[in-house]
């Protein structure tokens, strides 16, 4: 018996999901790192890296494990512990404002997937 040829033909079907999944799983989660930069001027990126720094004052390390929130704003930037008013080798931090952006808080490790991370 022979086989009758077919014009191959496609189809469009519309894709409509039948389910839905939430996507919660990094809700209320939070960042820890070590507030642990030099002592120095301490300066950030509020555009990005290699846009003009924001100075922001004197910094002192308070060496205190803080926690915030992975949707908190953070900044590269740098403590100008030379004084010479830019950037140089070994000065790079990432800084946190606080939750209000007025408690600046800086760390060397310039690594987020580094840090430990933690559901408030």
């Amino acid at each position: 018996m022979k086989r009758r040829y077919e014009r191959p033909s496609a189809y469009i079907e519309e894709f409509t999901p039948n389910e839905y999944v939430a996507a919660c799983g990094d809700k209320n989660k939070v960042y820890k790192f070590e507030c642990n930069a030099p002592e120095g001027k301490l300066y950030y990126y509020p555009n990005g890296r290699g846009k003009r720094a924001k100075k922001l004052g004197s910094y002192h390390p308070c060496q205190a494990k803080h926690e915030a929130s992975t949707d908190d704003d953070f900044y590269d930037g740098f403590v100008d512990y030379i004084r010479n008013g830019r950037e140089d080798e070994g000065e790079a931090v990432i800084v946190w404002r606080g939750p209000w952006h007025n408690d600046d808080h800086a760390t060397m490790n310039l690594n987020k997937n580094e840090w430990d991370t933690n559901k408030s």
